[in-house]
């Protein structure tokens, strides 16, 4: 599940008492049992290690804070001076915590799970530092494509250098795949998304130094980007709730699919989530096709919808209506 570790989890809010979501990220200790708590539970195929998508942004020079609001970046980027400011570092030297924490939870899990890392793509990052945290609009950042394009693309092109190094970096600390997350590039029209988030993911992944391992991405709000993500150089595409897996798969064959059950229903019944894993695997077969939710799941999902997904998941699969090529 995406976020797999977090709110929903009584044992995760027991540690949250305790310290600050930043000192949670930073401390590998703490960082690796909440990343441990939800294997423990539920026996997932994956591990995804707990982190967050402005940790390198901070390391870049950002200053970032996370209130209860979310996350706020007090000082936006919105002119090139204040890009001279930001700067790629090396993720060994400047968040090492992270490739610790991936380190522990390779061992600790052994062959059991695939151990998962992530971070932010360019677009989605961009997002957060030119408008200062959350946006409904997303004026600022709009205004700057508009007006100073060529700043914007310094920006895109400095953060998919550093979503490679830190994807790179998360790999050579035992990760076994990545993703990359652009959360707010659904926002974009089809011709936008091509002209901007598209050739910053695109950079990014190319520059990732690997050998076989997957790189995932996910855009939340994707139903008309689908043919633009397959240009990625992704291996699998992260498909939202709101776009049947058979339709993505006629759209982008020959790529793997991961999602896409409405993290909603886990607010609900148990059988309603069975029954609707269940349909979902049929629409893929279950070839080609990780499991997930097609968002975060959110806090107040109820633990035995989180079962029930999980059952589903395992359950053999009808045969898909659609040719398998992924």
């Amino acid at each position: 599940m995406m976020r797999q570790a977090g709110r929903y989890l009584p044992e995760y809010r027991e540690v949250r008492q305790k310290v600050s979501f930043m000192e949670l990220c930073r401390s590998a200790d703490l960082a690796t049992e909440v990343s441990l708590q939800p294997f423990r539970r539920f026996d997932p195929d994956g591990v995804i290690f707990f982190s967050d998508i402005l940790v390198p942004v901070a390391a870049m020079g950002a200053r970032v804070e996370f209130g209860d609001g979310g996350p706020e970046l007090p000082e936006p980027v919105r002119t090139s001076a204040a890009i001279e400011k930001l700067h790629r570092f090396d993720p060994a030297s400047e968040v090492p915590f992270t490739g610790e924490i991936l380190s522990r939870l390779k061992r600790e899990v052994g062959g059991r799970a695939a151990v998962l890392g992530f971070c932010g793509a360019p677009w989605t990052l961009a997002s957060y530092l030119v408008e200062g945290g959350a946006s409904r609009s997303f004026a600022a950042l709009k205004t700057m494509m508009g007006r100073e394009p060529g700043t914007l693309r310094r920006l895109l092109d400095l953060l998919a250098d550093v979503a490679s190094d830190v994807l790179s970096y998360q790999l050579a600390s035992g990760a076994d795949a990545v993703q990359l997350f652009d959360t707010w590039a659904g926002e974009l029209a089809a011709e936008d998304y091509r002209e901007w988030a598209l050739p910053a993911v695109a950079r990014a992944i190319a520059g990732i130094r690997r050998a076989q391992a997957p790189v995932v991405l996910y855009v939340n709000g994707c139903g008309h980007l689908i043919e633009a993500m397959a240009e990625s150089g992704a291996d699998v595409l992260s498909i939202d709730w709101r776009v049947p897996l058979s339709d993505a798969r006629r759209r982008a064959p020959g790529r793997g699919l991961q999602g896409n059950l409405d993290p909603g229903l886990l607010l609900g019944e148990p059988e309603e989530v069975a029954r609707r894993t269940g349909a979902m695997l049929e629409e893929t077969g279950g070839q080609g096709h990780v499991v997930n939710l097609g968002h975060g799941v959110l806090p107040g999902s109820r633990l035995e919808c989180v079962e029930a997904f999980f059952d589903a998941a395992r359950r053999p699969v009808r045969a898909a209506a659609l040719p398998v090529t992924a």
